[in-house]
C-alpha cells in the first residue's frame, strides 16, 4: 500500500482507519475520518513530508495516528471537528431546507397523485373513488389534519364540493396529466383558504393549528435559549482568553495548566460561538417573517369578510384569489414552524459538542486561576482602540482603508473570520479586530487587527505573518474552519473523498464561472486578395498583362447605320365579334279530330259508319 497519496490511496487509508475505529466501538462518519487524516498529515509534528513517497510503515503510522487521535475523548480538538462536520452536514439555510421539504412531500403525495392522474375512469363507481382521492391529495397537501379525522375529512369534501364539484369530474378527466396536475395543486390552496376562513368565522377548522399563536409563543423562547448559550460561550471564551495572555505574561503561575489543551477549548468555544451566532440570526429572520406574515393574514382575512359579508352568493373571480393569498400565507406559518424546529434541534444538539472542555476546564479550577486577572469582553477590546489609528503616511507601499474613505465598508470581506490577523500566528489566539483601525489590503484580500502595535507589525512583512497563520492551522487544524483557510488546504485530500451527500466539512469557498468574448477582427480586414505566393501563377499574370498592352480594341461604323435610330410601332389587337345570319321561327297547324260513328252497329244487319271531321281550319289558328 506504500506510495504517494494518490485519491485512490487516501481513499484506503480512511477505509481502513474507519474500519479500526468500528473495530474499537466507535463508529464514524466518512466525513470525520478524511477530515483527521489530513490534520494528522498537516501536523508537523508528525513529520510526513509530502515531497517523498510513503512507505508501508509510513501508512501504518499514518492509520494508527488518525485512530488514536480520533478515540481520544479527552481531546478539545476532536470536539470542535466533530462539531464543524456536524454543522456542515446538518445546516441547510431557509431557501435550502424549505426547499427540501418540499421535495419530501412531493415524494410522499407522488402515489396520489399518479393514481388521479393516470387514465380516467369510465364506470360512475370509479369516478367517486377518484374525487375521494382528491379529497385525501388536498387534505395531505394542505397539512391541515389528517386522513384519519372524519371531521377534518367532511370539511374537505364540503368546501371542495363548493368550487369543484362531481359533475366536473368529466372535464377534468378530459385534461392533460400536466393539466391535471396543476388543477390539484389549485385545489387545494382554495380548499385551504376556504377552510381557514371558515375556522376565523367559527365554521370549522378541525385539525387546524392556531400557528400564528404557537408561533409568537415558541420563537421568543427559542431565540432567548440561543441568546443564553450564545452569551455563556462568550463568557467563556473571554475567559479563556484573559488566562492565556496572562499565562504568556507568567508562565510559572500557571504551571499546572496544559497551554495547548487550553487553547483548544478557546477553539471549541470560539467555534460553538460562531454557528450559534448563525442560528440566532436565522432565528430573529425567521421571528420578523412571521410578524410580517401575520399582518398579511390579518388584512387577508379583513377583505374576505368585507367581500363575502351578507352575501348569498358571490363570483369566484372576487374571492378565489383571496382563498390562494391566504393559503399562501398559512404555508409561511408551516414553513417558519419546519425552520424553528429545526433551529431549536440545531441548537440542542450542538451543546454535546461543548462537554469535553467543559470537564478538562470546569468553573471552579476556571475562577480559581482567573483570580486577579481582569477579564475584558470583545466590545470592551474594541472600544480600548477606538481612539487608535494607523498613519497612513508611515506606510508607502501598503493600502489601507476606513470607514470615511471606502465605499461599502462593512460589507468587505474580512480573512480570518474578522479575527486579529497578527494574534493568531504570534500567540495563538483568537483577538477580534477592530475595524477602525484601519483595515490592511494586501493582494486584494484585508486583514484586520486587535490593536495599532499589531497592525504596525503585521504590516512589515504581511506575507510572514501569513504563514505563521497557516502553520498556526496546521498544528490546529480545527483552525481552518474557524478562519475559513479552506483554500489554503484543498490540494492535500480531495473533496469527493471528503464529501458525503454533497457536503464536506472543508468547503471550499464560492466559485463562480466567468467570460469574456472579443470581436474576432477588431480593425478592417487588411487581406489583398491579390496576393499569390506561387511564382509560377505570378509568371502566368505577367505574360497575360504583356500580351494586353500589345493589344488594340478598333470600332468602326457604316453608312447604313450611320444617325440611325431604332423605331417603333404599335397598334390595337384585333377584338373579338360576332354575326348572326338567320333566326330560329315556327308555325301551328290544327291538329287533325276525326270521328267515326256507327262501328258498334244497331238493328239493321248492315253497320253504316258515318266520319265526322272536325279539324279546325287553318285561318283559324
Amino acid at each position: 500500500m506504500s506510495g504517494e497519496l494518490t485519491p485512490s490511496v487516501i481513499k484506503r487509508i480512511i477505509r481502513q482507519v474507519g474500519l479500526e475505529c468500528a473495530a474499537q466501538g466507535q463508529t464514524l462518519c466518512e466525513t470525520l475520518v478524511a477530515f483527521m487524516v489530513k490534520a494528522v498529515v498537516l501536523d508537523p509534528r508528525n513529520d510526513f513530508n509530502m515531497d517523498r513517497i510513503l512507505t508501508e510503515d509510513d501508512m501504518q503510522d499514518l492509520i494508527q495516528l488518525c485512530v488514536t487521535r480520533l478515540l481520544d475523548t479527552t481531546n478539545p480538538s476532536l470536539s470542535t471537528i466533530k462539531m464543524q462536520v456536524y454543522f456542515d452536514m446538518n445546516y441547510s439555510n431557509r431557501d435550502d431546507l424549505l426547499s427540501e421539504q418540499q421535495r419530501v412531500l412531493e415524494g410522499k403525495l407522488a402515489p396520489v397523485v399518479r393514481a388521479i392522474t393516470q387514465a380516467g375512469p369510465r364506470a360512475q363507481e370509479e369516478r367517486d373513488n377518484m374525487y375521494q382521492k382528491i379529497v385525501t391529495y388536498v387534505l395531505l397537501r394542505s397539512g391541515l389534519g389528517s386522513p384519519t379525522d372524519i371531521e377534518a375529512v367532511r370539511e374537505v369534501t364540503a368546501a371542495l364540493q363548493s368550487v369543484f364539484p362531481q359533475t366536473e369530474m368529466t372535464t377534468f378527466i378530459s385534461l392533460s396529466k400536466k393539466d391535471k396536475e396543476q388543477q390539484l395543486k389549485d385545489l387545494a390552496m382554495l380548499v385551504t383558504g376556504i377552510r381557514l376562513y371558515n375556522k376565523q368565522c367559527q365554521k370549522g377548522g378541525s385539525g387546524i393549528d392556531d400557528l400564528p399563536a404557537i408561533l409568537n409563543e415558541a420563537i421568543p423562547l427559542a431565540t432567548e435559549t440561543v441568546d443564553e448559550h450564545l452569551n455563556s460561550c462568550q463568557l467563556l471564551a473571554h475567559q479563556y482568553t484573559a488566562l492565556l495572555e496572562s499565562m504568556q505574561e507568567d508562565p510559572h503561575r500557571y504551571s499546572q495548566l496544559s497551554t495547548f489543551k487550553l487553547k483548544e477549548a478557546l477553539f471549541n468555544v470560539k467555534q460553538y460561538e460562531s454557528f450559534l451566532t448563525i442560528l440566532l440570526s436565522d432565528a430573529i429572520t425567521n421571528a420578523r417573517e412571521v410578524e410580517s406574515l401575520a399582518v398579511q393574514v390579518e388584512a387577508t382575512m379583513m377583505v374576505l369578510k368585507n367581500t363575502m359579508q351578507d352575501k348569498t352568493s358571490i363570483e369566484s373571480k372576487d374571492v378565489f384569489p383571496l382563498f390562494m393569498e391566504l393559503s399562501k400565507l398559512w404555508t409561511g406559518f408551516q414553513d417558519a414552524k419546519l425552520l424553528l424546529s429545526f433551529l431549536t434541534n440545531m441548537t440542542d444538539n450542538l451543546q454535546q459538542f461543548l462537554e469535553i472542555q467543559s470537564q478538562l476546564f470546569p468553573e471552579e479550577m476556571l475562577t480559581s486561576f482567573l483570580e486577579g486577572v481582569t477579564v475584558k469582553s470583545d466590545e470592551e477590546r474594541i472600544k480600548e482602540t477606538m481612539e487608535t489609528r494607523v498613519n497612513v503616511s508611515d506606510f508607502k507601499n501598503q493600502e489601507w482603508l476606513f470607514p470615511e474613505t471606502t465605499d461599502d465598508f462593512d460589507e468587505l470581506l474580512i480573512q480570518y473570520h474578522g479575527f486579529c490577523a497578527h494574534s493568531i500566528g504570534v500567540k495563538g489566539l483568537t483577538l477580534v479586530g477592530n475595524p477602525a483601525i484601519g483595515i490592511l489590503k494586501h493582494k486584494e484580500k484585508c486583514y484586520v487587527f486587535s490593536s495599532k502595535e499589531a497592525a504596525y507589525i503585521f504590516a512589515q512583512d504581511p506575507d510572514k505573518f501569513i504563514q505563521l497563520n497557516v502553520e498556526k492551522a496546521k498544528e490546529y487544524p480545527e483552525l481552518i474552519q474557524l478562519l475559513e483557510l479552506h483554500h489554503q488546504f484543498e490540494y492535500l485530500v480531495p473533496h469527493a473523498q471528503a464529501r458525503k451527500a454533497n457536503k464536506c466539512s472543508m468547503k471550499p469557498p464560492a466559485k463562480r464561472d466567468s467570460g469574456t468574448q472579443t470581436d474576432t477582427h477588431i480593425l478592417p480586414p487588411t487581406i489583398v486578395r491579390s496576393y499569390e505566393w506561387n511564382e509560377w501563377e505570378l509568371r502566368r499574370k505577367a505574360i497575360k498583362l504583356a500580351n494586353l498592352r500589345r493589344k488594340l480594341t478598333h470600332a468602326m461604323q457604316t453608312d447604313l447605320s450611320h444617325m440611325r435610330r431604332e423605331n417603333f410601332t404599335q397598334v390595337y389587337l384585333p377584338k373579338d365579334a360576332g354575326t348572326q345570319t338567320k333566326r330560329d321561327n315556327s308555325s301551328n297547324v290544327p291538329k287533325p279530330q276525326i270521328f267515326l260513328a256507327g262501328l258498334r252497329g244497331g238493328s239493321s244487319p248492315t253497320t253504316h259508319m258515318v266520319a265526322v271531321d272536325l279539324t279546325r281550319p287553318l285561318d283559324e289558328t
